[in-house]
């Protein structure tokens, strides 16, 4: 079955109403692959989420950046899953390194969150990646397989799950890691699927690359037989984010 590539762009905490439907409109007059080659969903900070739904073009589609990991409430300053079903938002995005080591997201908690929101009918990037201290002990595997671990424990229906390895070390830093590097731990990574999930979810489910991805760097990534697509962070920002949704035509080449 072939995995249909998928490319994220993460607003991050970035953007102006302005500045937002500047953003929009390049991505409106772009000429990308179609909806059958590249699926494409863009992640602005709440604030905008209904501005960018109602301005995008119709086969590009709106993630939130994060999500309560229960139905609402008493909780100030969250937003939950039913509300963002309740504005036609499709994704979410769950367990970015940043929430994880700004705001002390453990696995578990990641895990409940990935589960809710799938539980109430939202479609999931789950984000999992090592720093560089755990690169450089060689924990690397390890540390991704616990995080997957998390989210497989509270998760039987992986259909709407697109899981984004992001090594932190190349978050923002402008290090990338090498085709081969990401090819690795992408395919131990759907080989641990394989093993404890299930072969069909291992062969089924995206996984996407996230880290310092640009438009000089974007093909080559793309290249990689278990690179499923990225999630693209301050580059989603720039007229580059196209170039990076056109990479998705080296997987048909």
């Amino acid at each position: 079955m072939a995995r249909k590539f998928f490319v994220g762009g993460n607003w991050k905490c970035n953007g102006t109403t302005e500045e937002v439907k500047k953003i929009v409109t390049t991505l409106n007059e772009a000429e990308v692959p179609s909806h059958d080659v590249v699926e494409v969903v863009v992640s602005p900070p709440f604030v905008f989420l209904t501005l960018v739904k109602s301005l995008l073009r119709s086969d590009f589609h709106v993630a939130a950046q994060n999500c309560w990991v229960r139905k609402g409430g008493a909780f100030t300053g969250e937003v939950s899953a039913e509300m963002l079903v309740n504005l036609g938002i499709p994704w979410v995005i769950i367990g970015h390194s940043e929430r994880r080591a700004l705001l002390n997201e453990s696995n578990e908690f990641v895990g409940d969150k990935v589960a809710y929101a799938l539980s109430q009918g939202l479609k999931v990037i789950a984000c999992i990646g090592e720093t560089l201290e755990q690169r450089e002990s060689g924990s690397t595997m390890a540390v991704v397989a616990a995080q997957t671990k998390a989210i497989a424990d509270k998760v039987t229906n992986w259909d709407n799950v697109v899981l984004a390895y992001e090594p932190v070390w190349a978050i923002g830093t402008g290090k990338v890691a090498t085709p081969a590097q990401a090819q690795e731990v992408h395919c131990e990574l759907r080989e641990w699927l394989n093993q404890n999930v299930g072969a069909d979810i291992a062969a089924s489910v995206r996984i996407i690359y996230g880290g310092s991805v640009n438009g000089a760097n974007c093909k080559e990534l793309a290249g990689q037989p278990d690179v499923d697509g990225f999630l693209v962070g301050g580059a989603s920002l720039k007229p580059e984010f196209v170039d990076i949704i056109k990479s998705a035509t080296v997987k048909r080449n």
